[in-house]
């Protein structure tokens, strides 16, 4: 009884305190309200689960969690389904807390739970919340500052699925250290076996890539590399190979979507997303092989990819000054080099990099990322943030003439430097770190 009564007194100091940090003006409130209920309250958590009528789904992984996230919420909502779905990206143990205890009412459920985690948290939060189905997207070189190496992030994950022995495994064939991952009674695999361009984009990338050793030691091998280290990879010594996909898909990637046919139970499956670059594709793909686990069949996935609309800043269109503007979050190395491919170098372009601790303190990610994409850029170039010198220096040894770099660390000062030209025609991309992500999102910018 004690803990019902500290259960409901939590919501109602959530909402105490969102309410409060909006009229201040402080924060766009993704993670305070949860930090005030976990103080108050640490096992809130725990109640949570009851609140859901079906499934409670996770999403972690490196790059593409809050997209794939969004995309597997939006299909379910698009099905009539009830979801409660962190959609901001808060993604730890304070970010979750928050959008339960501002969502959650006595006597309202829902369906289904969405819950983006980070790696490093999916631990805590299967202590207080095991889930039904954990959708694993990628594994890239993040934050060593945060994660340390990527043996460490997949210990993580790994520790985090040992706990949870009945939860059931949607995996990223393609990737080997998450394919490595299947140590619960239920797993099924999606990956490419093909993909092809119809872009004006490169493809090629200068990015190093990871190398990974087989369990028996020897380095695998790929007959088919789509970019890191996704692809068809095998031991010449051992014979161990890629799993093979209970998703298997063939991709057609565009200017602007991707044409996708997924192969499962025999049965071929055609969709289309409106989201830039093969990085989407991947988690359109998990996000469909989920739904199709879930029961949901191909219409009802399409109707969802149709109207979907990018979150926060992950191939986020909008209009600044009547310009078409374009916001892709960069992060990492891997990230980062398969953003900086689609970039249009026609456009004006805005980098703005932080380095506060939800981006990561350690910034020599900046000098492992294919910056060299940008050097035929034919407009502005202007850097940003509390890294903009940094920045700059790493464009000019990209090979960026130094006289067609601006730096102004004012993130709202360099937006405005980018959209000030009467050319309506004129296209920005903004390419900002996490923080930058959120001051970005807190301007009131002119449309």
């Amino acid at each position: 009884m004690l803990n019902k009564f500290k259960f409901y007194t939590s919501l109602l100091l959530a909402r105490t305190a969102h309410t409060g940090i909006k009229m201040l003006s402080k924060s766009g409130g993704t993670s305070f309200a949860g930090m005030a209920v976990l103080k108050y309250y640490p096992n809130f958590l725990a109640h949570c689960r009851d609140y859901i009528n079906e499934k409670s789904i996770t999403v972690t992984g490196t790059n593409g969690k809050t997209t794939t996230s969004g995309l597997i919420s939006h299909i379910l909502e698009t099905a009539h389904q009830k979801v409660i779905h962190n959609l901001k990206g808060a993604n730890m143990l304070t970010g979750v807390a928050n959008v339960f205890a501002l969502e959650l009412e006595p006597f309202k459920k829902f369906d289904y739970s969405v819950i983006e985690s980070d790696e490093a948290y999916l631990t805590k939060l299967y202590d207080f919340m095991p889930s039904d189905y954990l959708v694993v997207t990628n594994l890239f070189r993040d934050q060593l500052d945060r994660y340390g190496e990527l043996a460490t992030t997949a210990g993580f994950i790994k520790n985090a699925i040992s706990k949870n022995p009945d939860l059931k495994l949607v995996l990223n064939s393609d990737d080997p250290l998450v394919a490595s991952m299947d140590n619960t009674n239920y797993a099924v695999y999606y990956g490419f076996e093909d993909v092809q361009f119809a872009c004006d984009y490169k493809q090629d990338s200068n990015a190093p890539s990871e190398v990974f050793n087989c369990l028996c030691g020897e380095p695998l091998k790929y007959s088919k590399r789509f970019f890191a280290q996704q692809g068809h990879y095998f031991c010449p010594k051992c014979g161990y190979k890629r799993h093979s996909c209970d998703y298997s898909a063939n991709a057609v990637i565009h200017n602007d979507f991707s044409d996708i046919e997924v192969n499962h139970n025999e049965i071929r499956y055609n969709f289309r997303i409106n989201l830039i670059g093969l990085y989407n594709a991947y988690n359109a793909l998990a996000a469909i092989a989920l739904a199709f686990e879930l029961g949901l069949n191909q219409a009802e996935i399409q109707k969802a990819l149709d109207s979907y609309k990018s979150i926060f800043g992950r191939t986020e269109r909008r209009t600044i000054n009547g310009h078409q503007t374009l916001i892709q979050l960069i992060k990492n190395p891997t990230g980062a080099s398969e953003v900086l491919k689609t970039v249009d170098l026609n456009s004006n372009i805005v980098i703005a990099i932080n380095d506060n601790y939800a981006d990561g303190r350690d910034i020599s990610w900046l000098w492992d990322s294919d910056f060299e994409q940008l050097k035929n850029a034919e407009k502005k170039v202007i850097t940003s943030g509390v890294r903009a010198n940094d920045m700059a220096l790493r464009l000019k040894y990209a090979g960026i003439p130094q006289n067609r770099i601006t730096v102004e660390p004012s993130i709202e000062k360099a937006i405005e430097l980018a959209a000030k030209d009467e050319d309506k025609n004129e296209k920005i991309t903004i390419l900002p770190s996490y923080t930058a992500l959120l001051k970005i999102n807190k301007l009131k910018l002119k449309k």
